[in-house]
C-alpha cells in the first residue's frame, strides 16, 4: 500500500538509490508515477508492505517500508532493486552508483568517484563544511537527521586529519 513519504512513519527502513546522474524533471515525475503504481502492489508473502518513495534532488530514489505493519521479505526487497534496474535501463542511468555525493556551493549536487576524493579535498572542493549524503542511513529518522551531513561527519573526515597534518 501506497502512502505519502510525508505520512510514513519515522521507524521505516529506508533503501536510497543514487542516480549516476541528474534526472530531468520529466524522468523524476515518471519516476515517481512508476514507483507509486509498484509500491501499491508491494507485498510480501501476499501481505501488502505499506511504503512509499520519492524522489529528491532529481538523483535519489529513496524507497520506504514501515515493518511495524509488515515485514519486507528478501524477495519483496530484491523486487525494488529489479525495479531500479528496469527503469535505469530505459532511461540510461545507474541507480546503484556509489560515488560520494555532495552539494557545491551554488547546492546543486555534484558526485566524485572514490578515487578522485582525496584530491578534490586538497583542492578544497569539498571542506570539512561541505554537505555529503550518507546513502548508508537506514531510517526515516536516520534519513531526516543524518542523511545530509558536514564531510567531516562522515568517513572522509580521516582525509581532512592527512590535510591539516
Amino acid at each position: 500500500m501506497y502512502i505519502p513519504f510525508d505520512k510514513i512513519d519515522f521507524n521505516a527502513r529506508i533503501w536510497i538509490y543514487q542516480a549516476s546522474r541528474e534526472l530531468t524533471q520529466q524522468e523524476a515525475d515518471a519516476i515517481t508515477e512508476t514507483l507509486k503504481a509498484a509500491l501499491d502492489g508491494w507485498a510480501a508473502h501476499n501481505k501488502p508492505l505499506l511504503s512509499s518513495g520519492k524522489v529528491f534532488y532529481n538523483r535519489f530514489i529513496v524507497i520506504a517500508v514501515d515493518e511495524s505493519h509488515e515485514l519486507p521479505s528478501g524477495c519483496s526487497i530484491d523486487k525494488t532493486t529489479h525495479w531500479l534496474q528496469e527503469i535505469g535501463q530505459q532511461l540510461g542511468v545507474d541507480f546503484f552508483d556509489r560515488s560520494v555525493a555532495y552539494l557545491d556551493a551554488t547546492k546543486k549536487v555534484r558526485t566524485l568517484s572514490i578515487n578522485e576524493v582525496k584530491q578534490a579535498i586538497a583542492d578544497e572542493q569539498i571542506t570539512p563544511s561541505t554537505t555529503v549524503f550518507d546513502n548508508l542511513v537506514s531510517t526515516k529518522a536516520q534519513w531526516m537527521n543524518r542523511w545530509k551531513v558536514p564531510a567531516d561527519r562522515t568517513w572522509l573526515k580521516r582525509y581532512f586529519k592527512q590535510q591539516t597534518a
